[in-house]
């Protein structure tokens, strides 16, 4: 006959832990449902039945997520066993739960981009937030790395911004003609311009803050596209995938992202992809033909 739930396991959790009240109960239902299911003790429970149970709740249709979450909750337990000589090992150590789709980031098209910028700015705030907007979309810059510029950090004359990014790794990327003049435009509004100062500052001179561009870009998509879904990694997003859409190099895309490993910016192959895709059935006269191929072709 199997054991309870021990109690004491649950009481580590909150309050050695320190794992919330939600999480704790998340273990307990998650726990109480493999109790149920096990055919022996917890001392007897070998690899294979958490490899079987494993397969009976993907059966099941739970989606790859929760059996993650569950999988890392047996583990976490017997864990706790192992550790206090009531199981002999932990049988879910080499398991693994189903891999989870990559769900690949939104993106503005070609048209929707061009559409954002179809505005003359007029005020000083909106010829900083076409600034802004150009970087991101131009040169592919994560939010942070766009606040953190200071003046000096453009080299203008050869067409290059350097870059702080993760891990504090510094990078050059190329500056287009339209951000160059955007900038510019900018840079000529501003009554003290010195190398050391920010280079987009709020209304009161300050440093601007992630959250100020992310309300001023939902306020240009609102206004040029008609709906504010739109936020700094998105243009980020589009410019990878416009440059490697017209360029195929996925090195060179890597490298002006700031990505450590290439794994990291294969996910733009899936986009290009998608677009391809899209294209094809869209255009190719075969595309929608239910004809027989012709030997040979």
């Amino acid at each position: 006959m199997k054991a309870e739930l021990p109690q004491e396991f649950l009481d580590y959790l909150a309050y050695q832990k320190r794992y919330s009240e939600n999480t704790v109960s998340a273990y307990r239902r998650d726990l109480a449902r493999f109790n149920r299911w096990l055919p022996v003790s917890w001392k007897d429970t070998r690899s294979h039945h958490i490899s079987s149970y494993v397969a009976f709740l993907h059966g099941k249709g739970l989606a790859p997520t929760s059996i993650q979450r569950a999988l890392s909750c047996i583990r976490s337990f017997f864990a706790y066993l192992e550790r206090n000589g009531e199981a002999d090992q932990n049988p879910a150590a080499g398991n693994k739960a189903p891999k989870k789709s990559a769900k690949l980031p939104n993106l503005l098209d070609t048209d929707q981009a061009a559409r954002l910028f179809v505005f003359e700015a007029k005020t000083d705030i909106e010829k900083r937030d076409r600034a802004i907007m150009e970087l991101l979309y131009g040169s592919g810059l994560r939010l942070t790395e766009l606040t953190k510029l200071d003046v000096r950090d453009l080299q203008m004359e050869s067409g290059f911004v350097t870059v702080q990014g993760k891990g504090d790794k510094i990078r050059q990327v190329p500056l287009g003609s339209h951000c160059i003049n955007a900038i510019n435009t900018w840079l000529e509004c501003r009554t003290v311009c010195a190398p050391e100062q920010p280079l987009f500052t709020s209304r009161g001179g300050h440093r601007i803050s992630p959250r100020s561009v992310q309300a001023r870009l939902k306020v240009w998509a609102q206004r040029q596209l008609g709906s504010n879904q739109l936020h700094p990694h998105m243009l980020r997003h589009s410019f990878a995938s416009h440059v490697l859409e017209s360029s195929g190099d996925l090195r060179a895309v890597q490298e002006l992202l700031g990505h450590a490993h290439i794994t990291t910016t294969q996910i733009y192959t899936h986009l290009d992809f998608q677009h391809l895709a899209k294209v094809y059935d869209a255009a190719h006269p075969r595309a929608q033909s239910q004809e027989e191929p012709i030997a040979g072709d």
